[in-house]
């Protein structure tokens, strides 16, 4: 996948690979603990190939004619504080002057070699590969290297990918994240149901915390299948496992009669992520930089479906609130606006993935961060340490304008962006990846099955309502992953990435998910499964989505728009902490 072609689909895939590894990602629970191991690594130069490169394009540095003694001459510079700048003086060996005659012996510098017993740092390793790029000899080692890193020999068989072993299948789907700690709830849920006897409010909260690290292992097992089986069928399996945990538990609740929960657990999920996770980003991402921007077109074109989805709710909902027949046909109503929805959404995918892919693909500008109080840029300390091991190791005056400039031949980070391009490689067999998918699928469903049975636990006494659990605390359940990846690559000022999370969840369930359960309660004969919803859930939607087209009209975002949208949501929150049980209603 190209760096910024983003569609609704690859969008999730690339914040996820940007939430789960990189650094930024330590305060994310969901991140991954662990890479994927290098089977076969790629062989670090040693210091005599090093001193072999030589390129006509290296200039030397100009010292004293005479033979000169580098232990008298530098007693101090020793094999423990060589560093960089020994490394520099090898390369910066020439057959030539500065006036293009070839140099006199006497005039080379002589340097102590460095003792064997010494190990290279991070950053030493990282220089050698970026220098060995400038040589003929050094580009042939490098490629002969990505060629390992891909590929090798595993039981006689030559593959393209790292060996998948029972060790790695464990430790990538089951000990790759923190968060997987709480899986423990899910056998414990399970056994609390049939036990008998336990208070259903314990029922409720162990399956609630279940569910959370279920849904973010089902949305990994669904994203390695679908680096196996391309973007096409990958897109269509994000398409149907994308909301997969909100769809389970509004067919299980669907399938219970609780229409109630189903309708505010629908209309709160596309709350949490225009309020909650969007204005998180904003906040969060907006702290240390004036301002960040994202794709305005992409931007005006989502407020605009999410205003036809907040309008296909308020018609029906009016019509039948004051509509003077007492047998209003609302359900047929809702399902013909129902169908036409689930077309607008089809039109909005193939207007985004064929007609106007290029649109969705425009790159935003990037804002540096504000450095923090008494701190030093990235890279300064290497840096200074590199200029003055230069400086030092030199025998002889030195011209030191006419070194290379260390900012380029110096990058701490280089280990990065080669460990960043191998986060597309698949970490689980196609096998295996199924296998998880279909388990966590299935305890999902058992899962969510117990914990919408305890709802009538919590909510009977009156001290929480049903609209509080549909609202705010059901979206949670499924979303938990989701919003930590948006807000996480938000901070890493990547809001195409974020929005699309945030913005595109809220589609797909306005524009899928609420017209197909509709639809499937049609099947079912559940003439109550419409979309004429509660008078409070339209109002709280309409103003919802009317406060995020005014804020992301514009293009841009800052700390302040990320604060109202959370203020905003929070007032949901306590106005439906408050709101009167449906019989007081």
């Amino acid at each position: 996948m190209a760096p910024n072609d983003y569609n609704l689909y690859t969008t999730k895939r690339a914040a996820r690979q940007e939430a789960w590894h990189g650094p930024g990602t330590e305060w994310n629970p969901f991140s991954k603990t662990t890479r994927r191991s290098n089977t076969f690594p790629a062989q670090v130069p040693d210091e005599e190939a090093l001193r072999g490169l030589e390129e006509p394009g290296l200039r030397t540095i100009n010292t004293e004619n005479g033979p000169r003694s580098s232990a008298s001459q530098a007693p101090f510079f020793n094999s423990q504080n060589a560093g960089t700048a020994m490394e520099m003086q090898d390369l910066e060996k020439s057959a030539t002057n500065n006036d293009g005659r070839p140099s006199d012996p006497s005039t080379e510098a002589t340097i102590v070699g460095r003792q064997s017993s010494r190990q290279p740092s991070v950053e030493e390793k990282a220089r050698r590969r970026f220098l060995s790029r400038f040589t003929k000899k050094g580009r042939e080692e490098v490629d002969g290297e990505e060629k390992k890193k891909k590929g090798g020999i595993f039981r006689g068989k030559d593959i393209k990918h790292e060996p998948f072993t029972l060790r790695s299948q464990l430790q990538n789907t089951i000990f790759n994240s923190w968060i997987n700690i709480l899986l423990i709830a899910a056998p414990v849920g399970i056994a609390l149901n049939y036990a008998g006897g336990v208070n259903g409010i314990v029922i409720f909260v162990v399956n609630f915390i279940a569910i959370i690290p279920l849904a973010a292992m089902l949305g990994f097992a669904t994203e390695e299948i679908a680096l196996h089986v391309g973007e096409s069928l990958g897109g269509l399996l994000n398409a149907s496992f994308g909301n997969a945990v909100e769809m389970i538990v509004a067919i299980i609740a669907l399938a219970k009669g609780e229409v109630l929960i189903v309708q505010t657990s629908l209309v709160g999920s596309i709350l949490s992520n225009l309020l909650l996770v969007m204005g998180m980003c904003f906040f969060f991402g907006g702290l240390r930089r004036e301002e960040q921007f994202f794709n305005q077109t992409v931007a005006q074109t989502a407020a605009s479906l999410l205003a036809l989805a907040i309008a296909s709710v308020i018609v029906p909902t009016a019509f039948d609130l004051w509509s003077e027949t007492t047998d209003a046909p609302i359900a047929a109503i809702s399902r013909g606006t129902s169908v036409i929805l689930l077309v607008v959404y089809i039109g909005y995918l193939y207007f985004q993935l064929h007609t106007h892919s290029t649109m969705f693909n425009e790159e935003s500008q990037k804002v540096p961060m504000k450095p923090r109080k008494h701190a030093l840029p990235q890279g300064a300390i290497a840096k200074g340490l590199a200029k003055a091991g230069g400086i030092g190791a030199g025998p002889g005056r030195a011209n030191i304008t006419e070194r290379p400039p260390n900012d380029e031949l110096i990058n701490p980070n280089a280990h990065e962006e080669d460990e960043e391009e191998e986060g597309e490689e698949a970490q689980l067999h196609i096998l295996v990846a199924w296998a998880t998918l279909a388990i966590c699928t299935a305890i999902i469903g058992l899962c969510a099955e117990f914990m919408v049975d305890s709802i009538s636990a919590i909510t009977e006494n009156g001290a929480i309502s049903e609209e509080f659990v549909g609202l705010i605390l059901l979206p949670i359940v499924g979303n938990a992953a989701e919003h930590a990846t948006a807000v996480t690559v938000a901070c890493k000022d990547k809001m195409d990435l974020a929005i699309g999370v945030a913005v595109g969840s809220s589609m797909q369930v306005a524009l899928f998910l609420i017209p197909l359960l509709v639809v499937i309660g049609w099947i079912m004969g559940n003439d109550a499964m419409n979309l004429s919803f509660d008078g409070f859930q339209v109002a709280v939607l309409f103003v919802a989505i009317l406060l995020v087209n005014y804020l992301i009209g514009d293009g841009k975002s800052h700390w302040l728009e990320g604060m109202l949208l959370q203020c905003l949501y929070i007032i949901i929150a306590v106005c439906a902490w408050y709101y009167p049980a449906t019989g007081a209603a």
